[in-house]
């Protein structure tokens, strides 16, 4: 493969366009471009959490999802393809029912927060479920690779079991919302 980056900047954009994989150029506040962007700033809170203090499994397991958003990130880029397949959900299935077997049933809400961990996992889950929306309003226009769409819902699930594993693993333990 040669170089895909050979210059940083192009000026091609400068009128509020970009290109896609497909050659084609599109608005920067188009809805396709909104989720790509959505799915970039959500790899980028998967690096915090990976930085943070979680076991190595973990951070391998979200390593591998960093690679899969990269390939729904190239799939949003080319309209009509499919890059998301079953396999990467039902990954992210099995991974929920591991991490989740040891966790005790909730009774109450579960507020942000605890260890740092804990807190990135939060935060990674609402940025995945805001680019879930964006891909929803993507599709509501345009086809989208149904796998993709179950893919980013069943992700946020797993930030959260994510979140509640390291806030155990802590001694702060995860931090329950008080009823008033």
């Amino acid at each position: 493969m040669g170089n895909r980056l050979s210059k940083l900047y192009t000026k091609t954009g400068d009128s509020g366009t970009t290109g896609l994989g497909d050659g084609s150029r599109t608005e920067k506040v188009s809805p396709r471009l909104c989720a790509i962007g959505e799915i970039d700033e959500l790899n980028c809170t998967l690096g915090l959490l990976i930085a943070a203090n979680i076991p190595e499994s973990m951070q391998t397991i979200l390593i591998d999802i960093q690679h899969d958003l990269f390939d729904l990130g190239g799939e949003l880029s080319i309209p009509g393809s499919s890059f998301v397949k079953s396999k990467a959900v039902e990954k992210i299935e099995a991974m929920i029912d591991a991490y989740n077997t040891d966790l005790p049933p909730l009774k109450e809400f579960v507020l942000p927060g605890g260890c740092a961990a804990a807190a990135a996992a939060h935060f990674s889950r609402a940025v995945c479920r805001r680019a879930e929306r964006a891909i929803l309003v993507l599709h509501s226009s345009e086809a989208v690779n149904a796998e993709s769409i179950k893919f980013i819902n069943r992700l946020s699930d797993l930030l959260f079991v994510v979140a509640r594993t390291t806030a155990r693993l802590d001694d702060v333990g995860e931090i329950l919302w008080r009823r008033t």
